[in-house]
């Protein structure tokens, strides 16, 4: 922490008095700034544990903000660092607010905050790739069927080749099915790819704690191009956000297909982030397993 706190100091050019671990996610962690009189700045440090990913989320921020109707955090620069286990560095503008995961304060503000927020997404939405599909580093002129089954081979091939102990045999056979049988999960390829958040959950939205009025979207994914029920299917949580999911189905509907799907995207999203952070979502695997299996069998 005290390098890291010299090293943003240097970059600064003024002397830090603390660093504050505010947010840690699996690739990333967020620390608020304080000057040497104590008093915090209006900016963050964005710590990246793998390389590249910093980049990519600058530019997906800036692409968000120009695209939609709703407010991001301004990004003021990138920094590439050596102190363990950081990669890089991401100065980002510190904004106010809470959470959309704290409940509202009465239903009625809750429903208009779900309206503010599917409204927001699907500014998003309704913007079309023209046959692109893919990442921020690595979009292609694709059909989406085809490009995730490459994403899926891609991973696979990595865990054979990996330690990865924390995969039962069970996860591994989940995994192992839903690649052999992808052809019949994608055998309805979904509508075009629009622009995508990425990461659609509530701790990604940021609201008044006042007003519980939608103030910006936070943290958003790799993934530039997709099909909407991409960036649906982290919304399938009990409670709020299967709340808000299905507001905003009622809104757009997708494909019957994203019942079983989601959780695909689910269970590889797991296993790619198991492959580059070493931390592995076990609920994800036990929830995935009996939803998926009277598809795979």
């Amino acid at each position: 922490m005290e390098q890291l706190k010299a090293e943003l100091s240097a970059v600064l050019g003024e002397p830090l008095s603390r660093l504050e671990r505010i947010s840690e996610q699996p690739y990333a962690h967020l620390y608020a700034m304080y000057d040497k009189e104590g008093n915090p700045l209006s900016l963050l440090a964005k710590s990246y544990v793998c390389q590249g990913i910093a980049q990519q989320e600058a530019y997906k921020l800036s692409m968000l903000a120009r695209e939609g109707d709703v407010r991001l955090p301004t990004v003021y620069g990138l920094v590439v660092t050596q102190q363990a286990p950081y990669k890089e560095l991401l100065l980002m503008e510190r904004l106010r607010g809470v959470s959309v995961e704290a409940p509202t304060r009465t239903p009625q503000r809750w429903a208009l905050l779900k309206d503010h927020i599917v409204e927001c997404v699907l500014a998003w939405h309704r913007i079309d790739s023209h046959g692109l599909v893919g990442t921020v580093d690595s979009t292609q002129d694709n059909t989406w069927s085809k490009w995730y089954a490459q994403r899926m081979e891609v991973i696979w091939s990595t865990l054979l080749k990996v330690s990865a102990p924390l995969l039962t045999y069970e996860d591994r056979s989940l995994l192992f099915r839903t690649r052999q049988s992808r052809e019949k999960l994608f055998a309805e390829d979904p509508e075009n790819c629009v622009l995508v958040h990425g990461n659609l959950t509530l701790r990604s939205m940021l609201k008044d704690s006042r007003t519980d009025q939608l103030l910006a979207m936070l943290n958003p994914g790799p993934m530039l191009w997709a099909p909407r029920e991409y960036d649906l299917f982290r919304l399938c949580e009990d409670g709020m956000a299967k709340e808000l999911l299905y507001h905003y189905l009622s809104k757009a509907p997708v494909s019957e297909a994203f019942l079983y799907r989601r959780w695909i995207y689910a269970i590889w999203e797991a296993a790619a982030r198991y492959i580059h952070t070493g931390f592995l979502d076990r609920g994800v695997f036990q929830q995935a397993g009996p939803e998926l299996r009277p598809w795979l069998d």
